[in-house]
């Protein structure tokens, strides 16, 4: 606001120069009263045109003005006027009058007449005439004639020079009261910095005020601009050294780390691509930062993830979580494709993902691209052979720390896409050490980790293990539209209804009309170890990868299956992480009414010996 008010302030300032620089605009080179131009030729006083003979200094000065021609004519000697420039402190001699003169006479040895000035104001010894001559020569035996026709007009003569005896003003200088034969000459013109007709009183007006205080202010718009932009590097360089930027360098340059996979990006390319960070951009927000829809130079589309706060204490964890992340090349997995560290900020980039998010597909209703049995048991094992990859085939193993169904995006063709890393977040936790708090979102939150603020691999595998249960039932994980009995955890609930054999009773409608009685048992009693309380006893998400593949074969072979009535369910313990203190309320896409349930978000680490 500061800086947008100095230039308001600046632009103001310029425009009441310039128009103080337009109110001095140089009066008429006439005199008051007297018509200034004849045609496109300029007639300054001592000049001047018409029958009022306070128009012109003398008769020698009159102009005679055709309307019919609009030539200006020199009425004492009939010249056409070409031309009229009022001399100069560089032009001791005076000013020049350029006219159109006939060439009265010429002979074979290219002698002239000159015109008679004699006994007028004007000198003519500086000039030279100039003739245009046809020639016919004719060839003879016995002598040579040569017979000529001449122009009687040429418009390309050099100027007459004026000098006359004129002590008006006190811009004149030489010796005045001379007559004109004795040539002596008074040489007018206005002072530096001044403009106008030296012959006139008060028509040599100063331009300083005005245009010096323009120069003055377009000297001081300049240097604020050299200075904010100076200012402006200064910051970034900061920011840059502040956010971890030598450090990223450094590995990038180790060899270690495929520069090509990673981007540094400019602020101002980022700002360009989102319209600087336009609110009519925003794809998402949350506790921890805002998602930008933006397009870069070569015409990608990506999303901008712009963080709120900074710990500076994480920033060397967020450094290696980004030089690891851009590795990961996955097709169910959001690619990082840089980021940038000349904000107060990080910036974090990824593609761009078109379709959404897998939440609003399971609690909304969506005509164009309805959740069938198959489709939904496509995404799970997408989710799944995208975490076993993080989990172990990358070059690190890899948390993601906040699995829920809204951090599944669903691309073009609608295949899921793991997001939301947390990368950011890292570095924009609460202001608060990672192990003083327990961090994720309720109804997903692993209890384990809840009671021992130590996350695992397992801690993915429960939440997991949610995302799976909504795709059974389509409910959200936290809902207090539910009976204490029933639980107001989907997860709590899911399980107590499978102790009940009242599974089907809570299954989604497209899951009971599109899966075999027997697959639906088998994915529910894969989601039902995934939730289970001891991490030990879960599956990893490779073995759940592995399972979730052979039941869609089994799908397209169409084996059959077990009976329902045959299947051991096996009680769990489960708690209520609700039960324990929330901070904030609200709604949210992962709640059924009532008080929010998310707890603050986990970042995404490399994996760590705990």
């Amino acid at each position: 606001m500061q800086s947008q008010a100095v230039h308001m302030m600046i632009l103001f300032l310029l425009l009441l120069s310039i128009d103080i620089c337009t109110a001095q605009v140089v009066p008429g080179m006439a005199k008051y009263g007297c018509e200034e131009y004849c045609g496109d030729v300029l007639i300054p006083y001592p000049f001047g045109i018409g029958s009022n003979t306070s128009c012109y200094l003398d008769d020698w000065f009159e102009i005679e003005c055709s309307n019919q021609s609009s030539k200006p004519v020199l009425k004492r000697s009939q010249l056409e006027v070409l031309n009229i420039s009022i001399g100069g402190p560089l032009q001791a001699i005076g000013g020049t009058l350029q006219v159109n003169t006939p060439l009265t006479f010429c002979n074979r040895t290219g002698s002239s007449q000159e015109a008679n000035l004699t006994g007028s104001p004007f000198a003519q010894d500086k000039n030279t005439f100039t003739a245009v001559l046809e020639w016919n020569i004719i060839n003879s035996t016995s002598s040579l004639e040569i017979f000529g026709n001449y122009v009687t007009n040429s418009s390309s003569f050099d100027p007459y020079y004026y000098y006359y005896n004129y002590q008006g003003t006190p811009y004149c200088i030489g010796s005045p009261a001379l007559n004109y034969n004795n040539r002596s000459t008074l040489s007018c013109y206005c002072p530096d910095g001044f403009e106008g007709n030296p012959y006139l009183l008060e028509t040599c007006q100063g331009l300083g005020a005005g245009l010096g205080l323009l120069l003055l202010l377009i000297g001081a718009w300049l240097g604020y601009r050299f200075l904010k932009k100076r200012r402006t590097m200064k910051r970034r360089e900061m920011f840059f050294k502040r956010n971890g930027g030598l450090l990223l360098e450094k590995q990038l340059s180790s060899g270690e780390v495929n520069v090509e996979k990673i981007k540094l990006f400019k602020s101002k390319e980022l700002e360009k691509s989102t319209d600087n960070f336009n609110t009519d951009r925003i794809l998402g927000q949350g506790g921890q930062g805002t998602v930008y829809k933006g397009m870069l130079t070569d015409g990608r589309i990506v999303a901008v993830k712009k963080s709120k706060i900074v710990d500076e204490s994480q920033l060397s964890d967020f450094i290696n979580e980004v030089v690891i992340l851009s590795q990961i090349i996955h097709r169910n997995v959001v690619q990082l494709l840089g980021c940038c560290l000349e904000t107060e900020v990080p910036i974090l980039v990824y593609e761009f993902i078109p379709n959404g998010n897998l939440s609003q597909y399971i609690h909304e209703q969506n005509e164009e691209f309805p959740l069938t049995w198959e489709v939904r048991l496509r995404i799970a094992m997408e989710i799944a052979g995208a975490l076993s990859y993080l989990h172990a085939s990358a070059a690190f193993p890899i948390y993601h720390r906040d699995i829920k169904s809204t951090n599944i995006l669903l691309d073009a063709k609608y295949r899921a896409k793991v997001a939301d890393f947390g990368t950011s977040r890292s570095v924009a936790i609460d202001q608060t050490h990672l192990t003083t708090l327990v961090h994720g979102t309720f109804g997903y939150l692993d209890p384990e980790y809840f009671q021992s603020s130590q996350f695992t691999e397992k801690s993915d595998v429960y939440s997991f293990g949610v995302v799976l249960v909504e795709l059974l039932t389509g409910q959200k994980p936290i809902s207090f539209r539910r009976s204490q009995e029933e639980g107001k955890s989907l997860a709590t609930y899911f399980i107590t209804s499978m102790q009940l054999d009242r599974l089907f009773e809570i299954l989604d409608a497209e899951v009971v009309k599109g899966g075999s009685k027997a697959d639906i048992i088998l994915v529910a009693n894969l989601a039902r170890r995934c939730l289970n309380l001891s991490g030990r006893k879960r599956p990893t998400m490779r073995e759940v990868t592995a399972e979730l593949e052979g039941i869609q074969m089994s799908e397209k072979t169409s084996n059959g299956g077990q009976n329902y009535e045959e299947v051991e369910f096996v009680r769990t313990d489960s708690i209520e992480p609700w039960d324990v203190a929330s901070s904030s309320t609200g709604t949210g896409p992962g709640l059924d009414g009532g008080p929010s349930s998310s707890l603050h978000e986990i970042p995404l680490l490399p994996y760590k010996s705990w």
